[in-house]
């Protein structure tokens, strides 16, 4: 049975959202839309946004929902199929010819039984349409792959089954639920995004953010943490070339709280700025703008 059926919260908009808010994730209409209508069509979503914004932890969440497994395929420059998909396992398979040398078998029943699926080496794509419950299969940064992979892997939404020569046509069990991030390195193709849903990710509203951190992070005090989305608001309007995103927001948010610091002053700024600027250059440029940001603390 589709795991999205079994729970009566699912079949809702706002049930969603009262679902995710369970797991501590503030869901706003549109993500809470676009994942009813993942489930409901089975259709995969693409969600784009600057890095930080939490489009991993959509997938995540989703997962813990659905009670189910996330897969996660984790692109990069030069990522193949192989890697992706499935490889042979050399080494097991050199072992086995060498110990059946003088077996007796023939060699086309010692090629069978190397080339079988004890041999095989599941990728995140195969063990994703391998599975027995619909899991939920993260592909994320899909921008850093080149156009070659995403060709490949538009084949591979299509259908959901892969051919494996040595071993024919395997079919998904059961269709994943998939969920694409991008940080928009680069343009991807008009093939992948009509294959997809679509959901822009931004950075979250000052008033949304106190929300994420306060719902993460209970024990917070309220004023805290509106000065913590302040100040972090500001920054994301400076030429920084790492702007912190929720994820250093919440990171910021979690050192003040073991630090014991109930409110934020300049001084604190300082001894902290490593948890949310990563970079000397951001650092530089952040102390030109102290004057205002010690008025955004007072």
């Amino acid at each position: 049975m589709n795991p999205a059926e079994q729970n009566p919260l699912l079949q809702s908009v706002e049930g969603i959202q009262a679902v995710l808010r369970e797991r501590n994730y503030i869901a706003d209409l549109p993500m809470a839309t676009a994942l009813r209508l993942v489930m409901a069509l089975r259709k995969p979503l693409l969600v784009e946004g600057p890095a930080g914004v939490g489009k991993t932890q959509v997938a995540k969440t989703l997962a813990e929902v659905l009670d189910t497994r996330l897969i996660r395929l984790q692109c990069y420059e030069g990522l193949d199929t192989a890697q992706a998909l499935y490889e042979w396992n050399y080494p097991k398979q050199m072992l086995h010819i060498r110990l059946t040398e003088n077996s007796g078998e023939s060699l086309a029943q010692r090629e069978a039984e190397i080339f079988s699926e004890a041999y095989l080496l599941r990728r995140p794509l195969l063990e994703a349409i391998s599975q027995d419950q619909p899991p939920v299969l993260l592909i994320d940064e899909i921008d850093r792959t080149d156009e070659e992979f995403e060709a490949f892997l538009l084949e591979l939404l299509a259908e959901f089954q892969v051919t494996i020569p040595e071993l024919g046509t395997l079919k998904a069990r059961h269709r994943p639920y998939v969920i694409l991030t991008s940080n928009r390195s680069r343009e991807l193709s008009d093939a992948l995004r009509r294959r997809c849903l679509y959901l822009w990710q931004n950075y979250p509203s000052f008033e949304k953010e106190v929300e994420i951190i306060r719902a993460r992070l209970p024990g917070i005090n309220e004023r805290l943490a509106q000065k913590i989305a302040r100040v972090v608001a500001h920054l994301r309007e400076l030429p920084l070339n790492k702007a912190p995103g929720v994820a250093e927001s919440l990171d910021w948010a979690e050192a003040l709280v073991s630090l014991h610091k109930e409110s934020l002053d300049m001084s604190i700024l300082e001894q902290t700025w490593g948890v949310i600027i990563k970079d000397k250059d951001d650092l530089a440029l952040v102390e030109a703008h102290k004057a205002r940001i010690a008025e955004l603390v007072v």
